[in-house]
């Protein structure tokens, strides 16, 4: 808000605010700001297995960053991808909710109201959408677990099922695990599936040394995401087909 004001954006009783005025009740205050940033948006097809007038969920393919200072980005690829909200306070260039790594793929939220991204923010941060993965792992594991440890000295839960397991004559065993991460540490189910010996096949960064495998991306996709919609009130549970890859191992 201090950021608004020192650039005009906020007026009092129609003069421009400054930081040192006073407020007695009473006041009309207007907001107002014209986006002058362009962004280059890029033709890059995603598919989107969601959307209405206020949010939408992409499928965000491997091997592409979410968001930042590059051109290549999913976040540029959404004005060619999706409608244009008719809302009264639709934004420009819609906006992603929540992050996925660069090597991971799937099912990704997006705002495309200002009221939406707030709206949706506080939902995340309230924990109240359902996130679940697939991943192929490394080696013997158990039916299922929680793995309940500290990354970057803060508090981070993840639950896994193991879903099917095939031997491997290079790995010794492979499975189809479906996580569900209950906080959101950066990088966390890769770093908690490291941490139980299983980790997640074509991790160059938490792999075990000797078996990494090399030119397929990571084995981690994020397959559904499960919310009250914040305007209309309905469950929606929107699922991200698994990408081939899996579907090479586990038909």
């Amino acid at each position: 808000m201090k950021k608004a004001i020192d650039k005009g954006w906020v007026r009092i009783n129609e003069k421009t605010a400054s930081t040192g005025d006073y407020l007695f009740g009473g006041e009309t205050i207007e907001l107002s700001f014209e986006e002058t940033i362009e962004r280059p948006v890029i033709e890059l097809e995603v598919g989107v297995l969601f959307e209405d007038q206020f949010l939408a969920i992409v499928n965000k393919p491997a091997g592409i960053e979410v968001s930042g200072n590059r051109k290549w980005t999913l976040e540029n690829a959404l004005s060619f991808n999706l409608k244009s909200s008719s809302e009264l306070d639709v934004l420009k260039y819609p906006e992603p909710i929540h992050r996925l790594d660069y090597p991971t793929s799937g099912a990704l939220l997006i705002g495309k109201t200002n009221t939406a991204v707030i709206e949706l923010n506080r939902m995340f941060a309230e924990r109240e959408i359902a996130k679940t993965y697939m991943a192929i792992t490394i080696g013997k594991m158990p039916d299922s677990g929680i793995v309940d440890s500290e990354i970057d000295e803060k508090a981070s839960k993840s639950e896994f099922k193991l879903l099917q397991t095939v031997t491997s004559e290079r790995f010794g065993y492979l499975n189809l695990v479906e996580l569900s991460p209950k906080t959101g540490r950066r990088h966390q189910l890769r770093k908690h599936m490291a941490e139980i010996e299983n980790p997640i096949l074509g991790d160059r960064e938490y792999g075990t040394e000797g078996l990494i495998l090399s030119g397929k991306g990571l084995y981690l996709h994020s397959v559904s995401l499960s919310f009250i919609h914040p305007f209309t009130k309905e469950k929606l549970t929107v699922e991200a087909p698994l990408p081939k890859k899996f579907v090479k191992i586990f038909p």
